[in-house]
């Protein structure tokens, strides 16, 4: 099972996570940085979230 770690100091707010899995990432209202809704996604969303990682322009997401 993976885990996933984000780093909103690090986040520049692309939202290529959110547009991505909506169902694992959003942004915050306020500063736009991500928000994690699944620390623990389910198995089926595991590639999804890889490539939401790999697409993250300022490397502000990992999986564990």
């Amino acid at each position: 099972m993976m885990e996933i770690k984000a780093d909103t100091t690090v986040c520049i707010g692309a939202g290529m996570c959110a547009l991505t899995v909506p169902k694992v990432f959003d942004q915050s209202e306020d500063e736009g940085t991500v928000v994690v809704l699944q620390d623990e996604p389910p198995q089926e969303l595991e590639e999804a979230v890889r490539r939401a990682v790999t697409l993250c322009p300022s490397g502000a997401i990992s999986v564990v």
